[in-house]
């Protein structure tokens, strides 16, 4: 197939295009790089097969020449990351509305499909020990900032949602859990990058809050086996399927973790939430995925631990030392 990627040089994007063009088919990814970086690209820069487009979805003129000129479209370029979404609310909210509204427009003029990746954040500060695709949500005050992306992801699920309900458009939406691994930048916020690259420079590892808040990580070449199985599968035409590890762990836990396994001599330090966000930040305490789902109408299941996570990390981090 001809395939377009959205956000096709990021951390998740990247991986995605290397494996569609190991499957054989023809792949553009579209990025403006204001997280990706065009080196995650490298190893497939030379097939005849790829081809990187710079640009921005808010651009609907070029949006719409790629997505017409292709057969489905993995829509991943999105305001990411904690920080971007608190320090630059206002451009976060139109990338991650206006952008997904752009896609699926042009796709539904010539009735394309469209793979839409949501996030875990939906679920706002519902801390079920198993949270199902059908759960409710839980959040704070619109003018709490910090769910401006949780809104965001909701917005985008409902537009695809209506889009297949009215223009009989074919969508799939899958929502990540903390996927983690190579190519992740701890620069916007995540937690486990963040951590490996202090715990190999033997610099103190910063924890923000008390750290008994937990998470489950799944690795990234997990969820793209996951993204593949349900982009090319008839019975996930309009389904919202969680991806994620179900391991259960605490920011503590993970960063005693880390340090262990990279022989660390790193400190563990902590930093109120108000003091790395701002006044009024708001967490959630847990974060829990039930992947029961997916693993019914596709037979995914996570294969690799956090232990593998840290490693993998661990030697890129040193490649680039």
């Amino acid at each position: 197939m001809r395939i377009l990627v959205s956000g096709g040089s990021g951390f998740v994007g990247s991986h995605l295009c290397e494996r569609l063009i190991q499957d054989g088919h023809t792949v553009t990814a579209f990025d403006d790089f204001s997280t990706g970086r065009a080196s995650n690209l490298r190893n497939i820069t030379a097939s005849e097969n790829f081809k990187l487009v710079e640009g921005s979805i808010l651009d609907v003129q070029t949006l719409t020449s790629l997505v017409h000129g292709n057969d489905y479209v993995f829509h991943l370029a999105a305001a990411v990351g904690v920080f971007n979404i608190v320090n630059d609310p206002l451009a976060s909210l139109l990338t991650n509305i206006r952008g997904t509204e752009n896609v699926l427009e042009a796709a539904s003029n010539r009735k394309i499909p469209v793979f839409v990746t949501s996030s875990s954040e939906v679920y706002g500060k519902n801390t079920s020990n198993s949270l199902k695709e059908s759960d409710d949500r839980i959040l704070g005050s619109p003018v709490t900032l910090r769910w401006s992306y949780s809104e965001a992801k909701a917005i985008d699920e409902s537009l695809a949602f209506a889009y297949y309900v009215e223009e009989k458009l074919e969508i799939r939406i899958v929502r990540f859990f903390n996927t983690v691994g190579p190519r992740q930048l701890g620069v916007y916020g995540m937690v486990v990058p963040r951590f490996v690259k202090a715990a190999l420079a033997n610099d103190p590892i910063t924890i923000y809050g008390d750290g008994n808040q937990t998470r489950c990580f799944a690795h990234v070449y997990d969820v793209i086996d996951a993204v593949t199985a349900v982009a090319f599968a008839e019975n996930t035409i309009g389904k919202v399927l969680n991806i994620g590890n179900n391991h259960e762990i605490s920011i503590n836990e993970l960063a005693q973790k880390v340090i262990a396994e990279t022989g660390s001599k790193s400190e563990i330090v902590y930093v109120p939430y108000d003091e790395a966000y701002g006044d009024g930040f708001e967490d959630m305490e847990r974060r829990v995925p039930n992947i029961e789902l997916i693993n019914n109408l596709v037979g995914w299941k996570p294969q690799r631990d956090l232990s593998t996570i840290i490693k993998d990390i661990s030697v890129e981090l040193k490649k680039v030392v």
